[in-house]
């Protein structure tokens, strides 16, 4: 997605949120570089379940490189012919690539201002461009930080009813070695978000 502002000031916790939609986004749109595996080695994390499935990353990350990470994403994603999944939400919420989940996101992404970079070529509903839109509403990124409210209507509209059930599958994906606790990760994050809402009102 190509920026139409510069990040705005938010507030921390909003900060911290948009950080982890950021750093799924760069392991799901293609394979990690060194610094992001990098990056996912320095992770600590604590009791909770999110914070469990963070320490499970790391630890995997610890062992992993930038050629076995490929091989992995290439795997899961890719394939011969496909992947082992599609991370679209049109294939997850109708069976079908580039159906009408895809035209809903293209109609909000013009209202909200996000672009689609030209370097990009896939469908806009992929699992990373949608963590990306998340960071950038959260931050200000395609122009001001749009309210708590509209949040909740982008996240329920596109991610809700299906992000949660994409990370299961990747979690347990007979491909996934580095990308079970990514999975693992997304999904409870996903759960978190989606109660955190709900609670807001």
């Amino acid at each position: 997605m190509s920026s139409l502002a510069e990040k705005m000031e938010v507030a921390e916790e909003d900060a911290l949120r948009a950080g982890l939609y950021e750093f799924l986004a760069a392991l799901l749109a293609n394979p990690p570089t060194e610094k992001t595996i990098a990056s996912a080695r320095a992770l600590s994390g604590d009791e909770t379940e999110l914070g469990q499935a963070i320490r499970a990353l790391s630890r995997v990350a610890s062992a992993a490189s930038v050629a076995s990470t490929k091989r992995e994403f290439n795997k899961l994603f890719i394939g011969v012919g496909r992947g082992e999944l599609l991370p679209y939400a049109s294939y997850y919420m109708t069976g079908f690539l580039n159906e009408k989940p895809l035209a809903v996101l293209r109609n909000d992404m013009q209202s909200l201002g996000i672009e689609r970079a030209p370097t990009v070529f896939e469908p806009e509903d992929n699992i990373a461009s949608l963590c990306e839109m998340m960071a950038g509403l959260i931050t200000g990124k395609f122009g001001s930080p749009v309210s708590l409210d509209r949040q909740k209507q982008f996240f329920d509209k596109h991610l809700g009813p299906w992000a949660k059930h994409f990370f299961s599958d990747l979690e347990g994906a007979k491909g996934s070695l580095f990308y079970a606790p990514v999975g693992a990760v997304g999904r409870v994050y996903m759960g978190i978000e989606k109660e955190a809402f709900r609670l807001a009102g």
